[in-house]
């Protein structure tokens, strides 16, 4: 009788074989199965993290803040009523998520911001030396300087 994991093992080792086997006989198929993989991944992960970015805050909000509606049986409004409150309050909260990241203080600490203004003054002064160095050419001179 055989141990489990020499059998998992032997199992393991004979598609890695097969693998191998069908990347030597077709190596551009291989190829476009792995590229196709991976470029299918990439596509998967940006519509994940576009949703979690783009739902995360109006989820949250849209469940604090209103109660379930409970729809009367005997009203008669129209679909389209319901879809225009739908999107002007959809355009109203991306409007404040908006502007709730302008005022939002990127810098978490007084260091943080002190070495990014730091930063910042040490580019101005790097551009200004740039700028001052440069050669003053009026267009009567000659652009060689030796002759």
């Amino acid at each position: 009788m055989e141990p489990v994991g020499v059998s998992t093992e032997m199992a393991l080792l004979s598609n890695v074989l097969a693998a191998y086997a069908f990347i030597t006989e077709n190596p551009e198929r291989a190829a476009l199965y792995f590229v196709s993989g991976v470029c299918i991944g990439l596509v998967l992960t940006l519509l994940a993290l576009v949703l979690r970015v783009s739902c995360r805050t109006d989820c949250k909000r849209s469940s604090a803040k209103k109660p379930p509606r409970e729809r009367e049986s005997d009203s008669d409004s129209s679909d389209s009523d319901d879809d225009s409150d739908t999107t002007s309050d959809l355009s109203a909260r991306r409007h404040r998520r908006f502007e709730r990241t302008l005022n939002m203080n990127v810098f978490t600490s007084a260091e943080e911001l002190e070495r990014a203004q730091r930063l910042e003054e040490r580019e101005r002064i790097i551009r200004e030396i740039w700028m001052n160095g440069q050669p003053d050419i009026p267009g009567t001179r000659s652009l060689n300087r030796y002759y």
